[in-house]
C-alpha cells in the first residue's frame, strides 16, 4: 500500500514538474489558439490595405532553366506603381535574354499580377480566412531567419491559380505575413502542373511587404523554369487619416 501511495505521488510530482517546465518554456503571452491568431492575420492584412493609398518599387525578375540558377535566360527590371484605385502599372527598364522566355513567361506574370491587383479581384487573393482555412501548427513562436513566427497551414477555400496550400508565417505580435510557401491549388494551364512557391516579406515604412519570390514550375513547352523576383527601393504613400 505504501509503495501504491508512493508511487503516485512520485508521478504527480513528474506531472507537476513537466507543467513547470512547459510554463517556462510557452509562457502565457505565448501561448496561442488558431481563431485568435487567424483574427489578427485578418486585421493585419486588412489595417495594411486600409493604410495604404499607393507604392512604387523596382522588381527584378530572372529565369533560369535546365538545372541552372546562376545563368539566367532572361531577365527583365520594372518600375512598378500601385495605385488603391486603380491597381498595378509597370514600366519596363531594363530586359535581357530570350525574347521568347521574356514574352511568354515573365510579361504572363505582370498581366497576371495586373489583373490581381484590380479594386474589384485584389481581396480574393488575400491571405485571410475568407479565402483560407488556417490552423495553427504550434502554441509557440518558431524562428525564421532569426525572427520569432506563429505558423499556420493554409487551405484554399476554392481552387484557384493564385490560392496556395502550405505554410504561412506570422509575426507573433500584430499578425502580418512574414513568408508564405506551398503550392498553387491549381495550375495555371493544361500545358502546366502545379507551382511551388515562396515569398518572403519584411516591415518596410510600416507596412508587410515582399522582398523575395521564387516559384518553381513544369511546362510541357519548357521543362521545369523557375522564376525569382527582388523587390528593392520601396517608396510607399500611406493614406491620410480622415
Amino acid at each position: 500500500m505504501r509503495k501504491t501511495i508512493s508511487l503516485r505521488r512520485f508521478h504527480k510530482i513528474i506531472a507537476a514538474a513537466i507543467f513547470t517546465l512547459l510554463g517556462t518554456i510557452l509562457s502565457p503571452a505565448q501561448l496561442r489558439n488558431t481563431t485568435a491568431v487567424v483574427e489578427q492575420v485578418d486585421a493585419a492584412v486588412k489595417a495594411r490595405s486600409e493604410s495604404i493609398a499607393g507604392y512604387t518599387v523596382t522588381e527584378h525578375y530572372a529565369v533560369y532553366r535546365n538545372k541552372d540558377e546562376v545563368h539566367p535566360v532572361a531577365e527583365m527590371t520594372v518600375n512598378t506603381c500601385y495605385q488603391k484605385n486603380t491597381g498595378k502599372s509597370y514600366v519596363i527598364v531594363a530586359q535581357s535574354g530570350s525574347e521568347i522566355i521574356r514574352n511568354l513567361v515573365l510579361s504572363a506574370i505582370l498581366d497576371n499580377e495586373k489583373h490581381l491587383n484590380l479594386p474589384s479581384v485584389r481581396e480574393g487573393a488575400w491571405i485571410t480566412s475568407a479565402n483560407y482555412t488556417m490552423n495553427l501548427n504550434s502554441p509557440g513562436t518558431l524562428q525564421l531567419n532569426g525572427r520569432d513566427c506563429l505558423v499556420l497551414s493554409l487551405t484554399p477555400r476554392r481552387k484557384m491559380p493564385y490560392l496556395i496550400e502550405g505554410t504561412l508565417w506570422v509575426d507573433p505580435i500584430d499578425g502580418s505575413i512574414i513568408q508564405v510557401q506551398g503550392t498553387t491549388s491549381r495550375s495555371s494551364s493544361f500545358l502546366t502542373g502545379r507551382t511551388q512557391l515562396i515569398r518572403q516579406y519584411a516591415n518596410i515604412d510600416g507596412l508587410s511587404e515582399a522582398t523575395h519570390f521564387r516559384a518553381v514550375s513544369n511546362s510541357f513547352l519548357f521543362g521545369e523554369t523557375i522564376v525569382t523576383i527582388d523587390y528593392t527601393n520601396y517608396q510607399i504613400q500611406h493614406r491620410q487619416p480622415m
